[in-house]
């Protein structure tokens, strides 16, 4: 098929590359000249492990092209996928200006009969408007389709190419066969495409996304209650995770949830529940629980060093979870605001998100060319990105490097009884403190 995708971003490179890695054409458009032109080179403007090869494979063989001229584009598709962005208002409700721009110019452009997929997370409601606003321009028949993405990031290409489920709403038959034959190489093992009506797959997106966050600050609020009963809260997720209900995934306790999905996702479905007058008191609870996990690490950090005037707190770990360098709604974020209002220097080290975060934060904290580096005469040291390179570190080096051997561990990846052993202060989530 002839496939457009508008908007180059994280959600519509992976869409582009990997349905051109299935043989599509596909033509990926973005009004964003610089990053059109650094893809075109193989410049990618986001870090996903695998992605980089997906792109330069499909250029080479011609399967894969870059654009700014999203009118021609559109004009020689089958397939148009909208995924610009959904950035929240300062309410909370996702902005659709993007969306609604891109389908007018679907309208104005489109040359024959034409798919029209929003891939962007839209609230409910919003595939009603893309249909109006294309119908507005449109002089041939167009079919329009939700299909939430469910990409997480760091397994972006893993999550497209092997998906649990493709979720589809499709308000024609003919949405449906289109939707159907592109999506059939992905689901050769068996799992399900799910197709259903068009409110219900934008509502899909929300719902999932909201799940995920509700199970991380439940268990977020279970660790902060195991460290005063004297509980372990990794005894305590593996004694509930293996109940078949409950399951394993997402009871992780750490520094709260970030990246671009599950804060503007919760706080977009918030609103929608109030602009229907309907609460939604569990998701309410679950930001507020979440926007207090952010302030624990630097209570930690407190407790363990005391003032911190003057004082050098080392961070490992700036992305908001491994294998991105994303730093959007990143713990990180908030406890090296925290350290430096206190008077603290700060100095960082990340395996990808370094770039990110000087661009975010300029010289306002120092940046360490790896991760021993960081503790060079630092006061403590704070884990809050679980990289796999921080899991097995030389801890007789690190105490060596440290000024005062004090460790904070926002993800729970050393055993406390060794690091009390090896004659570390050493506090995380949800187990206690050790001396």
């Amino acid at each position: 098929m002839n496939i457009t995708v508008v908007g180059s971003g994280y959600v519509g490179l992976v869409v582009g590359a990997c349905l051109a890695e299935t043989g599509n054409t596909v033509i990926c458009a973005d009004v964003d000249v610089a990053k059109i032109d650094g893809l075109k080179r193989n410049i990618l403007p986001i870090y996903e492990p695998g992605l980089d090869s997906y792109v330069d494979r499909n250029q080479k063989h011609g399967r894969l092209t870059f654009t700014t001229d999203i009118a021609l584009a559109i004009g020689s598709a089958d397939v148009v996928f909208i995924a610009v962005g959904t950035p929240p208002d300062e309410d909370g409700s996702a902005d659709l200006r993007h969306v609604i721009a891109v389908a007018e110019q679907i309208g104005r452009h489109m040359r024959r009969e034409l798919v029209v997929v929003t891939k962007s997370t839209v609230p409910v409601g919003t595939a009603a408007k893309v249909s109006a606003a294309v119908g507005r321009f449109a002089t041939m028949p167009f079919h329009v389709c939700s299909n939430p993405e469910f990409l997480k990031e760091g397994a972006a290409i893993e999550d497209f190419m092997k998906p649990d489920r493709v979720v589809i709403g499709v308000e024609s038959d003919r949405g449906r066969s289109v939707m159907a034959e592109l999506y059939a190489p992905f689901v050769r093992t068996g799992k399900p495409i799910l197709f259903m009506d068009l409110p219900s797959a934008e509502m899909t997106k929300y719902a999932a996304n909201s799940m995920l966050a509700t199970r991380i600050s439940f268990m977020n609020e279970i660790a902060n209650l195991c460290e005063v009963v004297g509980a372990d809260v990794d005894q305590v997720r593996k004694g509930i995770g293996s109940d078949s209900r409950i399951g394993p995934a997402f009871l992780f306790p750490g520094p709260g949830y970030g990246g671009s999905c599950f804060p503007k996702d919760v706080k977009a479905l918030v609103r929608t529940a109030k602009e229907y007058d309907v609460p939604l008191r569990v998701l309410d609870a679950v930001e507020t629980a979440n926007d207090a996990q952010k302030d624990r690490l630097f209570a930690k950090v407190v407790r363990c060093v005391g003032g911190l005037r003057g004082k050098r707190i080392a961070i490992w770990g700036l992305a908001f979870k491994p294998n991105t360098d994303d730093m959007r709604e990143s713990p990180a974020l908030v406890l090296i605001d925290q350290l430096l209002t206190a008077g603290a220097e700060v100095v960082a080290h990340d395996p990808v998100a370094m770039p990110e975060a000087e661009r975010r934060m300029g010289t306002s904290i120092i940046y360490a060319a790896s991760g021993y580096d960081a503790l060079e005469g630092a006061n403590a040291l704070v884990v809050v990105t679980d990289w796999n390179e921080y899991r097995h570190p030389d801890f007789p080096r690190m105490k060596l490097a440290l000024r005062e051997p004090v460790v904070v561990d926002g993800r729970n990846l050393y055993d406390a009884a060794k690091m009390r052993a090896l004659g570390f202060t050493y506090d995380s989530i949800g187990r206690g403190r050790s001396r």
